[in-house]
């Protein structure tokens, strides 16, 4: 018999990674959405900025729960786990579609893997090291696969790879490293922190606030990219912290093979195509997140 505490986390943990699923894989749609008005840069200091106002009054509340180790690793997270990551997509997704980007974001776990075995003494099984040679060759296939099949090399894809590494170092730092803090104060505190770069980017080297008054389009991305902020990165970040902490960065990783399903579903319906190469690829990436986690 588990102890009733343990059967209540593991019933949080799978709930938490649903609806993380859900989030997440609406988040590339609606990168797709803000980007009709504003350029990549916009786009990911947006991003930030309204996760991080969204999450004052909780930084606020619960900062002097960090000790003063621990704001050194907060300020990696923030601008890693979150700043860097937002910028990525957004660049990504000006050459490749959304229901693209949510697949290439399932190579996830393989950092957190790879980067644990380097960095944080965690060891890789004969099934893992299978598990990753699937994804990466499934990440290989739709770096180049073209809208025609296997003959235009895309390496926008290459983007977001760059923030799976960026993921799976923060997976483990925050596991590791931030084990004493609750997954509010790693996210409030952690975006806050970020929010000013975020801020002085947008005005100092962007045209954002001429841009506002554009008209219609201009709100209507505005508004697609602050529900991306607040939902996806902030709402979604404190459930993924909270997840991290209740199971292992692995398991909180594994979100990332049910998040292709909604943003390919997504881009169906938007009217994106998808053909056999690429189809290809997330088969092998889908298989080999499964065979990488199955073992954990």
């Amino acid at each position: 018999m588990f102890p009733v505490n343990d059967v209540r986390q593991n019933r949080l943990a799978w709930v938490l990674l649903f609806i993380l699923s859900l989030i997440w894989g609406s988040s590339f749609i609606l990168i797709k959405k803000g980007l009709v008005a504003f350029d990549a840069g916009q786009v990911g200091a947006l991003r930030i900025i309204a996760a991080a106002v969204f999450l004052l009054p909780f930084a606020i509340q619960r900062v002097k729960r960090a000790k003063r180790k621990h704001f050194i690793v907060l300020l990696t997270v923030g601008i890693t786990g979150s700043l860097i990551p937002a910028f990525l997509f957004a660049v990504a997704q000006t050459r490749i579609d959304s229901a693209i980007a949510g697949v290439l974001n399932a190579i996830t776990p393989f950092w957190v893997i790879l980067l644990g075995t380097l960095f944080f003494y965690q060891k890789i099984s004969l099934r893992i090291a299978i598990g990753l040679f699937l994804g990466f060759a499934g990440t290989a296939v739709l770096v180049i696969a073209g809208k025609e099949g296997l003959d235009n090399v895309n390496l926008y894809g290459l983007f977001v790879i760059a923030a799976t590494v960026c993921y799976g170092l923060i997976l483990n730092l925050i596991k590791f490293k931030l084990s004493e803090l609750d997954a509010i104060t790693i996210t409030s505190v952690s975006l806050v922190m970020t929010g000013p770069i975020a801020i002085l980017y947008l005005l100092a080297s962007t045209d954002f606030i001429s841009m506002i008054g554009t008209g219609y389009q201009a709100m209507t991305s505005l508004g697609a990219i602050v529900l991306l902020g607040v939902l996806g990165t902030a709402v979604a970040l404190v459930m993924f912290n909270k997840l991290v902490q209740i199971k292992s960065p692995v398991f909180a990783s594994s979100v990332t093979y049910m998040i292709p399903v909604v943003a390919v579903g997504w881009g169906i319906i938007d009217g994106e195509k998808i053909v056999i190469s690429q189809l290809m690829g997330m088969g092998l990436i889908l298989a080999g997140v499964y065979i990488a986690n199955k073992t954990l």
